[in-house]
């Protein structure tokens, strides 16, 4: 059992070049375990947890609907925005500057085997970084993700997620808006969820803009915690390519 994470900040990152290079990470995990019981070994598993900011990017889940996107492809290019349907859970998302997105890439033998568990303290760890801040936020019942002001009129959603996992490996991860340019998600519908709005960080808490690092450095925080990790290794932000 290897309960040692990896981090990697990839800075500034196009998504295709991201999503690649997590399913490099992903098949190398795999790849030891199937060795492993192939072979009858006992090599640990690595743990990887990368942070990024995307360009401009829609991502539809595999079981989601492509009419959630409410733009065509030349309002795509108008806006400097790309689209790919991808292979995790859940329905349409945005990325884009301004948003901490996070990509664990655990083999969860390492830690438990429960996918429910797992994306419950995914949002723990955002509900406990909102708290930092003074926001009490919440989950929605029924919804992945988080949410501020559940249950009244008001509900919005600031942390989307969605996960696959396969052999108890898990890849994409989460997106909390920070300080994001929220015109983007005016074209599609979050989540595939009609009537709810999104909101950012910085709005919530009126400021023209919040550290990024220090967000990240709160999730950081509190998702070692609550997965009794230790972080062996931590690269230093990657510059823009």
């Amino acid at each position: 059992m290897n309960k040692e994470i990896e981090i990697r900040d990839l800075g500034l990152k196009d998504y295709k070049v991201t999503w690649d290079y997590q399913e490099n990470l992903f098949k190398e995990i795999l790849d030891i375990k199937i060795r492993n019981r192939r072979e009858e070994r006992d090599e640990k598993t690595p743990n990887y947890f990368l942070f990024v900011e995307h360009p401009h990017v829609y991502t539809l889940g595999k079981s989601g609907d492509h009419d959630n996107l409410l733009i065509s492809e030349e309002k795509l290019a108008e806006i400097d925005a790309s689209f790919y349907k991808i292979n995790r859970g859940g329905d349409i998302t945005y990325h884009g500057p301004g948003q901490i997105v996070g990509y664990p890439i655990l083999d969860l033998e390492n830690f438990f085997t429960d996918i429910h568990k797992y994306l419950r303290l995914l949002e723990e760890m955002v509900i406990l970084t909102l708290a930092d801040y003074g926001l009490k936020a919440e989950r929605s019942e029924g919804e992945t993700g988080v949410w501020l002001d559940v249950g009244t009129p008001f509900a919005r959603k600031i942390c989307a997620m969605g996960v696959r996992a396969s052999r108890w490996v898990t890849m994409h991860g989460f997106a909390l808006n920070v300080n994001s340019n929220l015109g983007y998600f005016d074209h599609m519908i979050p989540c595939g969820i009609r009537g709810k709005a999104v909101t950012s960080l910085n709005v919530e808490l009126g400021k023209a803009e919040v550290p990024m690092e220090e967000v990240q450095s709160k999730l950081l925080e509190h998702f070692l915690h609550l997965f009794e990790a230790s972080a062996v290794k931590e690269l230093e932000r990657e510059k823009p390519r």
